[in-house]
């Protein structure tokens, strides 16, 4: 098993463009860390007869918003892992972070606590940009974290959004520079994207914020690889650049298809063949850990599933999809089926074969990677 994912359900104030599942009622914080640590030991056992298991090498702690809790609180999640599980002698433990939780005196606390990766979502360096977002922190509280927690962590990554309306090239190449000046190892960069239900998605139907331009999110992401490459990053996956040695092993393992378990209110798990997810109710969570239930349902992934997944997560990757991989896993009709798909973007410069057998997104394709991907998709096999 690579790794425990744990979700935080917990936010001071919901960011308009969020859909994740979080609550800024505080009032269960207690029962719902309970809870958590009972759903740990509920679920030791799990991987105890798989061949492949030897130890957890990964602890994520995501949200949500984890730097809310108390150093306390992160530390009793922790000892609940290590006195049900075994752990590899020195996991990669990542703590997702808000700059406004992120005091001195908290950072130092992280940082004897085993914990020895941040991921700080500073988003933008921009005062006007935060406020559109409705993040909790403003941009002097962003610098001021990033300076203190440079001199306590070398393992920090920063999350910085793309194609915000009212953003042009120079303010966006700013945002970059900025994040690299601070030294850290890793940035994870993300296009705005206008979700369904969202406080965004209001605006925009209100004329109150303009839809995201693509062709602006598009020519923002490129400046952005250009840019990180530049400073001795490597693009290892759509969304993430990380330098030799600091690319997350956390997130590498959902895109290299490793087994791991998800503790929280609407964390998914995967073990190899199923995919579960639990309940996305923080109450209802609550009352079926207490009652000895776990609060998930299950989907048996076919064949058919599996190859979809691994095109999708694969040709996000630097690791790109193997071929070979496919035909050993998944049949030579598949390998027929992906190669009769996949020559209309080879032609036109979206796709290339790496190795003579590796399919990678090219730099004109990657940031329609999605797109080509469901183009590969299998959905009905003669």
């Amino acid at each position: 098993m690579s790794g425990i994912y744990i979700h935080i359900p917990f936010c001071k104030q919901a960011c308009h463009y969020c859909d994740f599942h979080f609550s800024t009622n505080l009032k269960k914080k207690e029962a719902m860390i309970l809870a958590l640590a009972e759903e740990i030991k509920m679920r030791k056992n799990e991987f105890q007869y798989d061949p492949e298991f030897l130890a957890v090498e990964t602890i994520y702690f995501g949200g949500g918003t984890p730097s809310i809790l108390t150093v306390t609180d992160l530390n009793f999640l922790l000892d609940t892992i290590y006195q049900n599980y075994k752990v590899v002698a020195f996991p990669e433990i990542t703590v997702e972070a808000n700059p406004d939780d992120l005091t001195e005196e908290k950072i130092i606390a992280f940082s004897k606590n085993g914990i020895n990766r941040l991921s700080i979502g500073v988003q933008s360096f921009f005062e006007d940009d935060l406020k559109l977002m409705n993040r909790a922190h403003n941009a002097t509280e962003a610098e001021k974290c990033l300076q203190i927690a440079t001199q306590y962590f070398d393992n920090i990554s920063i999350d910085l959004i793309y194609g915000v309306p009212g953003s042009d090239n120079e303010k966006w190449k700013a945002n970059i520079e900025k994040a690299i000046s601070f030294g850290v190892p890793h940035i994870s960069s993300y296009a705005l994207t206008v979700e369904p239900k969202t406080a965004l998605d209001a605006f925009v139907k209100k004329g109150i914020v303009k839809v995201p331009d693509d062709a602006i999110a598009e020519a923002q992401f490129h400046i952005l690889i250009q840019t990180l490459e530049q400073n001795g990053f490597v693009h290892y996956e759509l969304s993430n650049f990380g330098k030799p040695n600091y690319f997350s092993k956390n997130n590498s393992a959902y895109w290299l298809g490793k087994k791991y378990i998800g503790i929280g209110p609407s964390a998914h798990s995967y073990d190899g063949k199923n995919r579960s997810w639990n309940i996305a109710n923080n109450t209802l969570y609550i009352q079926s850990v207490t009652d000895g239930r776990l609060p998930a349902e299950v989907e048996v992934l076919t064949q058919k599933d599996r190859y979809n997944e691994y095109i999708m997560t694969g040709l996000r990757t630097i690791w790109g999809v193997s071929l070979e991989r496919i035909e050993t896993e998944f049949g030579t009709v598949y390998v027929d089926y992906l190669q009769s798909q996949m020559q209309r973007h080879l032609q036109e410069g979206l796709l290339e074969i790496k190795n003579d057998s590796v399919l990678v997104t090219t730099k004109k394709g990657k940031f329609l990677s999605d797109g080509i991907a469901s183009d590969l998709f299998l959905v009905h096999l003669k």
